[in-house]
This record gives structure tokens, sequence and C-alpha cells, in this order.
């Protein structure tokens, strides 16, 4: 069953196009990551999922009208913005007590369970925290209540790498369990590789690739040939080359594995590769696979 469906969903400020025309669809439990370069129509994809804008075409959210029925979706909807700040001044047992107070499905147990796997204190001001432990009772207030859908705007931008693994690791093992649809954008792609099970490429407004994990994997290919197989390498045509070592990385789309096996190493391409031959390939036709 689709958490998200989305026909001709389209958005313009002025004579900006932000989202033009797109199709996509999320089925329910599962972790989609939505990757784009700044300015590609992520956030204000979001902002129509979650209701804060009005827009063209047809979006059904958890079979609600996100724009007309917003008051119904939230009580299924978790966000947490690029954005997102706690008043520095809160303590933090306070934003426990003021959550509790507000959301009917706030387990509050829950949230001084992960809380508990922290360093923050109860006492502490959220100005005494780091942006590290800010992202960490962020994430504990927003885990503890029973949504069925999180979206997640570039949820660890500023957190150093230690703090982004905790994050996701978080995320897989206290949160998600199949029966949630978590949303996630970022650029920060190399940390979303082992996390998602469905990935979407977003540019100019444009869906120009999206296929699951599993797709991924069966689909693309990148060889490592040495400079003697280059040329024959070249003639399968490849879709993205890099230079690497003295040796040659060609990414291809469904080629013959076996005919690559012959040319040197094959693998699977990281999503930092496979983005940077998307974005480098893709016209104002849209690519990949539409789900």
């Amino acid at each position: 069953m689709a958490c998200i469906e989305a026909r001709g969903l389209r958005k313009t400020f002025g004579s900006t196009v932000a989202l033009a025309g797109i199709d996509l669809c999320v089925e329910e439990g599962g972790i989609l990551g939505l990757v784009g370069p700044n300015g590609a129509g992520k956030t204000t994809a979001i902002d129509a999922i979650l209701g804060l804008i009005p827009y063209e075409g047809e979006l059904c959210v958890l079979g609600r009208n996100p724009w007309t029925e917003r008051d119904l979706l939230m009580r299924d909807v978790c966000f947490i913005a690029d954005v997102a700040v706690l008043p520095r001044w809160i303590r933090v047992s306070q934003a426990l007590d003021y959550v509790a107070g507000v959301h009917p499905r706030f387990d509050r147990p829950r949230a001084e369970g992960f809380l508990s796997k922290t360093k923050i204190s109860r006492r502490s001001k959220v100005s005494e925290l780091s942006k590290g432990m800010v992202a960490q009772l962020h994430l504990a207030l927003v885990m503890a209540i029973d949504a069925k859908l999180l979206v997640l705007d570039e949820p660890t931008l500023g957190l150093d790498i230690l703090y982004r693994k905790q994050f996701y690791d978080s995320l897989l093992n206290d949160y998600f369990d199949h029966n949630r649809t978590i949303l996630v954008t970022t650029n920060q792609v190399e940390e979303i590789q082992n996390v998602i099970t469905d990935l979407m490429f977003i540019d100019g407004g444009r869906i120009v690739l999206s296929c699951s994990m599993e797709e991924l994997e069966s689909r693309y290919a990148e060889v490592v040939v040495k400079p003697e197989q280059a040329a024959a390498a070249r003639a399968l045509k490849p879709i993205h080359e890099r230079q690497g070592l003295g040796r040659s990385v060609l990414l291809f789309d469904r080629a013959d594995r076996r005919e690559l096996a012959a040319l040197g190493e094959v693998g699977t391409p990281s999503i930092a590769d496979l983005f940077v031959a998307v974005m480098g390939n893709h016209t104002s036709q849209p690519q990949g696979v539409s789900k």
C-alpha cells in the first residue's frame, strides 16, 4: 500500500518552477532516501507532503489530502527539519513535559529510555547542549511518538561524523520496525547507503531516478579496468567514467556482468558515484525506473 502517492505534483514560486509535475509512490514500511543538489526541489516536495504549502496536481499521504486534511494527517506524521530548533531556554525535562501535553501519542517512558542512552541531563537547558546532543534530544522526542510516517529533512546537518552515525543507528535499531515509513532528504549520501530501502534522485524539480536498493544492485555495475582494457570497456557504452590510482572506473546501466567481468573487477556503485553519474547525464527527460 502506498504511504505517499503523487501524480503531476507541481509547485511554482513566481516564474520559478520548484516541482515540475512529478509522479512518485512511496510504499509503506520502507525508508526512502530523497537525494538532490541544493535547489533541486527536495524541501518543496516535503512541504507539500506535510500540507505546509498549496500545490497543483494530486497528492495523497496516508490516505489523506495533506492541504485540506492537515490536522488529521499530522496525528500520524512526525517531522524534523534542517532548520528545526528547540528553544534555547527550555530544559530537557520541560521539553518532555511540553510534548507530553500537546501530543496524544507521545510515550514519555519511551523518550526517557532513549535519553538514558545519552549523556543528556534532564536538568540541562538546550543552550547548554552540544549540536549533537540537541539532535539526540530532538530524535528522542520524535521517536517516542507513535507515528506512521517520519519525515527527516537533512537531519544530521552540521553534526560531526560520530553523532551522524549514532543518529542513523538509533533510527534503525530503536525506531524503524517495517510498520512505519521514513522519508529522509540528505546531501550526505554516503551515510544512507546501508540505511535506506529505496532511492530517489531529484533535480530541477524532476525525478531523474527512482529505484529500490535491490534494483540498484542488480541494475547498475561499475568495473575497474587497467589502461589496456579501457577502450574495450568504453565500447560497451558506460554512463560515467572516472579515473583512480592509474585505472579507469566505468559505471554501466543494465550491462552484462559476465561481459564486464572479462574486462576487470566488477562491483556495485555507491550512491554517491551513481548520483554523480546520473546528474551528469540526465537531460530534461526523467530517467530511471518509475515506481
